[in-house]
């Protein structure tokens, strides 16, 4: 799930005066070499606790991110799957269910292919994990059970004064997930 943090989110709440905030969108200076904006890939990830630990119905669930510099693209989605792939693997995991929106990023044939190439060297091998893709209906967000998560990191980072720098506002998402801050994927130069 790949999720623009440069929108400004739809905020409700009340200031000090009794009156609602008033949000002004900053704008960078056209000259500013420190990038505002990022790309965040997202991968909700729940996972059954050991046997005799029975919080939240015996599911831990926690969240990976990784920030893109640029736009996401067909070849950064891929990256952004193996890299969750190892780590599940690493977690003695077998299969990864996909839940995915209909972002051009995800359905494209690019990943398409990688997908089905991945899934045939898991079975082909028996290592790895295998990727089980089940994508969303169109204009349905709100069934991916990362949105309402987006939208509260949103909020909580949410700076009324000031445009945060990329950095800062990618520790500030990592704060609210409670994951480390991965270093960032980057464009492949033949895509940029």
């Amino acid at each position: 799930m790949v999720e623009s943090l440069r929108e400004r989110p739809a905020l409700h709440g009340w200031g000090e005066d009794g009156k609602p905030p008033r949000l002004v969108e900053h704008s960078p200076p056209k000259d500013d070499p420190d990038p505002k904006a990022l790309c965040a890939y997202g991968m909700l990830v729940r996972s059954k606790h050991p046997a005799g630990e029975a919080q939240r119905g015996g599911w831990e669930q926690r969240v990976w991110l990784r920030f893109v510099e640029g736009r996401p693209v067909s070849p950064i989605t891929t990256e952004f799957l193996s890299w969750c792939c190892d780590k599940l693997a690493a977690m003695g995991k077998k299969a990864l269910l996909l839940i995915w929106d209909n972002a051009s990023w995800h359905k494209s044939k690019f990943v398409r292919n990688w997908i089905a190439s991945h899934n045939r060297e898991v079975r082909e091998t028996g290592l790895g994990v295998r990727i089980v893709v089940c994508f969303l209906p169109k204009k349905s967000p709100w069934l991916n059970p990362i949105e309402p998560m987006w939208i509260h990191a949103k909020r909580k980072v949410v700076e009324p004064d000031e445009l945060l720098s990329a950095d800062e506002l990618a520790e500030r998402v990592c704060g609210v997930f409670g994951c480390a801050h991965e270093s960032h994927l980057a464009i492949p130069k033949e895509v940029a």
